[in-house]
């Protein structure tokens, strides 16, 4: 949804779920049983995820300081550039999980920030528009501020309304709304990921596992890199391990993002507890009010070698 979520804290980690999907237990929504905790004392919003339109998305996350899309904008464009060694003609093809309205699409491929899309849907004026006046709006809006070397990303998610929206304003080029937790993907989804080069997450690894990476990594023709941005309170290890029976190496950035901040004392002290029981140090980052993440960057250790990760994050 533009951009899912506040991530693990919306929805745990922010993979949305439609209206008519079930959510009274973790393995509903394909959330691993280690990663329950995390659902039971996280704030959820769920509510946002579905809707028409991204605009309650933008009300709902914007008092909480939520700017994980934010960060990973300028990272994307690195690694869309270095990955960009074709022909000029040909846009790298990116994937989007957990994509809710496409805000990471609007991020990569427009010169636009995660603020000036809080402004926007935010304002009197969007308020006063009808979904339908809103999908014009915003069509000719992100046209105007197209960059010209465009990657063409494809969306997926469980929420099918907001995957819509995101097609309908030109910000995905195709869009799947699908749960591959619960099921594989179906044969257009398979398809159309056969060319992506680049897989990126900035909400919603708490709730996908090998079952998600795997059909996907698979159906690609050639060598993918994953850009994950993941709660400090949660662990990749076995998404790591999914993938690097891909061949890929997965490299954890040294620096670290405020994500979002606590709902209450409850998420605080879970967050605290959370990142200490992983051996991490939550002074200046949780313990000063904030869900902190980090990347996770997995690549084909040939590449790991050629490119090392601090030239590519900042």
């Amino acid at each position: 949804m533009l951009g899912r979520g506040a991530g693990e804290g919306v929805r745990g980690d922010g993979y949305a779920m439609s209206e008519d999907q079930p959510t009274g237990s973790a393995a509903s929504v394909g959330v691993e049983v280690a990663d329950a905790p995390a659902a039971q004392a996280m704030a959820r919003f769920d509510a946002i995820y579905d809707q028409p339109d991204p605009r309650a998305y933008f009300r709902a996350l914007g008092p909480l300081a939520y700017r994980t899309p934010g960060h990973a904008q300028h990272i994307f464009r690195r690694l869309k550039q270095a990955l960009s060694t074709g022909p000029a003609t040909t846009p790298l093809t990116v994937l989007d999980l957990c994509c809710s309205y496409g805000i990471n699409a609007a991020l990569l491929n427009h010169d636009v920030t995660l603020e000036d899309l809080y402004d926007r849907y935010t304002s009197r004026e969007a308020a006063a528009m009808s979904t339908s006046q809103l999908i014009d709006w915003d069509r000719e809006f992100f046209a105007a501020r197209r960059r010209r070397d465009p990657a063409r990303v494809i969306g997926l998610d469980t929420a099918a309304r907001a995957v819509a929206y995101g097609r309908a304003v030109g910000l995905l080029a195709d869009g799947f709304a699908e749960n591959l937790e619960s099921a594989p993907p179906g044969p257009a989804l398979r398809r159309a990921v056969r060319d992506a080069r680049l897989i990126t997450v900035t909400g919603g690894s708490s709730f996908l596992s090998h079952r998600t990476f795997r059909p996907l990594l698979s159906a690609a023709r050639g060598p993918v890199w994953v850009a994950a941005f993941v709660l400090r309170t949660t662990s990749y290890t076995s998404v790591g391990d999914c993938l690097a029976a891909f061949g890929l190496a997965t490299e954890r950035a040294a620096p670290t993002y405020p994500q979002r901040r606590f709902t209450d004392e409850g998420e605080r002290r879970y967050a605290i507890d959370a990142v200490v029981a992983a051996g991490l140090d939550p002074e200046g980052k949780e313990c000063d009010g904030h869900f902190h993440t980090a990347l996770h960057l997995s690549r084909p250790t040939s590449d790991v070698v050629m490119t090392p990760l601090d030239t590519l994050v900042p």
